[in-house]
C-alpha cells in the first residue's frame, strides 16, 4: 500500500513550488489529502492506544501546553512508517523541489518533532523555531512539515495554526488542523507561527499531528532557540514570555554541551511557569 502518492504530487510540483515560493507571510503551502488516508486513519488507531507516559515529554510551561512523543523507537508501526517514508530520501527529493532547498538532510532523532498532541485548553504561543540542532552545530533548520490527524475537528474547538507576518503585526493565515491536511513552510528566524488561544475541543478529544523538521549544513548557521512572541495588545505578557525565552536559551546550550534530552527541560520550564 503506498503511503505517499509520488506520480500524482510530482506531476503537481512545479505549480506547488511557485506557489509556495510567492507564498505570504512567508513561503509555505497547505497541502489536503496528503497521505494515503488509510494509513493515517491506522495511525489514529495507533495514537488513541498510546499510554501517555511512556516516553512522552509533556511541554507545560507559559508559552506552551502540549506533550511530545520523539523516539522513534517507541512509536507504533503505521506512525513509525509514516515518519520513515516522510525521511526517505525519494521524499527528500521532492521537498528539496517543493522549496526550492537544496541539500535537505532528515533528523533521525526526530528533535523537538516526532508526534504532538494537546488536551483542551493546550495551546503553543506564537514563535519562530530553534536555527540550529542541539547536537549538530552546522544544521541550520530549513523547512517543517506537519500533517494532522484530527477527524471532524469543529472550527469552534480553535487550535488553528496560525502564520503571523515577519513584524509580528498581524496574523496572515489560518489554518485547521484536520485530518490528512499537511502545512510546509520555511522556518526561517522571522517565521512566526503557533496556535496561541486554548483549545475548546470536548475532554475526550485532542489536537495531534506529525511534525518532522529538515536541515542543511552550513558553515556558520544562525544560532538561536525557540523565540516566543507577544501579540499586539498583549503587554501584560511581555515580562514572562522574555522570562521564558531566557529559560530555554539557556537549557538549548546546556542541551547541545550536554547532549541532555527534553525531558529536562519540560521539568525545570513547568517549574518556572508556576512561579507566574
Amino acid at each position: 500500500m503506498q503511503l505517499f502518492n509520488y506520480d500524482h504530487w510530482n506531476n503537481q510540483l512545479p505549480a506547488l513550488s511557485s506557489e509556495y515560493k510567492g507564498a505570504s507571510p512567508y513561503p509555505h503551502i497547505v497541502l489536503e489529502n496528503f497521505l494515503n488516508p488509510e494509513v493515517l486513519n491506522e495511525c489514529v488507531r495507533e495514537f488513541d492506544q498510546l499510554n501517555e507516559g511512556d516516553g512522552w515529554i509533556n511541554y507545560v510551561h507559559y508559552n506552551e501546553n502540549k506533550a511530545g512523543l520523539n523516539n522513534l523507537d517507541r512509536l507504533p508501526a503505521s506512525i513509525k512508517r509514516t515518519v520513515n517514508e516522510l525521511n526517505s530520501p525519494a521524499f527528500l527529493e521532492f521537498l528539496s523541489t517543493l522549496t526550492g532547498i537544496k541539500g535537505l538532510m532528515k533528523d533521525d532523532h526526530l528533535e523537538g518533532g516526532g508526534i504532538h498532541q494537546s488536551k483542551r485548553g493546550g495551546y503553543l504561543n506564537i514563535h519562530a523555531d530553534f536555527t540550529v540542532h542541539p547536537h549538530h552545530r552546522h544544521w541550520q533548520r530549513r523547512v517543517n512539515v506537519l500533517v494532522y490527524l484530527n477527524h471532524d475537528w469543529e472550527e469552534e474547538w480553535g487550535g488553528k495554526l496560525e502564520l503571523w507576518d515577519t513584524q509580528m503585526q498581524a496574523c496572515e493565515k489560518k489554518v485547521l488542523p484536520i485530518f490528512n491536511r499537511c502545512v510546509i513552510f520555511n522556518t526561517d528566524a522571522d517565521s512566526y507561527h503557533g496556535h496561541p488561544e486554548p483549545t475548546t475541543c470536548p475532554e475526550d478529544r485532542h489536537r495531534r499531528s506529525i511534525a518532522l523538521y529538515y536541515y542543511t549544513e552550513e558553515n556558520q548557521p544562525f544560532r538561536r532557540a525557540t523565540h516566543y512572541m507577544v501579540r499586539p495588545g498583549e503587554d501584560k505578557k511581555k515580562f514572562m514570555v522574555k522570562l521564558d525565552n531566557t529559560m530555554v536559551a539557556v537549557y538549548t546550550e546546556i542541551k547541545g554541551m550536554l547532549g541532555s534530552n527534553d525531558k529536562i527541560i519540560s521539568k525545570v520550564l513547568r517549574f518556572f511557569s508556576r512561579k507566574k
